[in-house]
């Protein structure tokens, strides 16, 4: 059965984008960005919310040349790869290739994608996140710690979920990032 793996940069206060909704603050650099490569080779699809997919298909259309670090020309290509859901009711057509669009979010059918799917899934983006937490579908959580504070914007946990996990890697970066990953318990 694959895992459910819920990936994503935070500020020290708890949040992946700032009040106005920036994130400009959590661009890593190249160490951390090929660690990043690394954890996300074993990913066979992508569930996205409709704003994490606007964001993120940056990588479908981005000019690999162009692109100033070999970082990330790998990262696009193995974006590139995967299969991407996006849980939208406004979106009409998906920008990207590998990409369809769910109009609801049922956590009966991610039970089903995990128990069919030969690789892990990766689900991005904390609105997205915060439903499949809720519905106890998320096996793992790979967090960067980004040593900045932003006061305030979207956190990278819902409120109101208790979680027991368990520790089971972390790493420090020269950046002075903190990669931290649990395991539900």
């Amino acid at each position: 059965m694959a895992k459910l793996i819920y990936s994503g940069i935070m500020s020290l206060d708890g949040y992946t984008a700032d009040e106005n909704g920036s994130f400009d603050w959590a661009a890593p650099d190249e160490e951390v960005h090929a660690f990043v490569n690394d954890l996300e080779r074993p990913i066979g699809t992508y569930l996205y919310g409709r704003r994490m997919y606007e964001t993120m298909v940056f990588w479908e259309t981005a000019d690999v040349p162009a692109l100033s670090r070999p970082v990330e020309s790998e990262y696009a290509a193995i974006w590139r790869a995967a299969e991407k859901v996006v849980y939208s009711s406004t979106l009409a057509a998906a920008s990207g290739s590998r990409t369809r669009i769910e109009r609801t979010f049922d956590p009966e059918t991610i039970r089903a994608l995990k128990a069919g799917a030969q690789r892990d899934i990766g689900i991005g983006g904390p609105t997205l996140a915060a439903s499949a937490i809720a519905a106890g579908l998320v096996d793992e959580f790979q967090l960067f710690l980004t040593p900045v504070v932003v006061g305030g914007g979207t956190p990278y946990l819902p409120p109101g979920v208790h979680l027991d996990l368990e520790l089971v890697d972390e790493r420090r970066f020269a950046s002075g990032v903190v990669y931290l990953h649990y395991r539900t318990q």
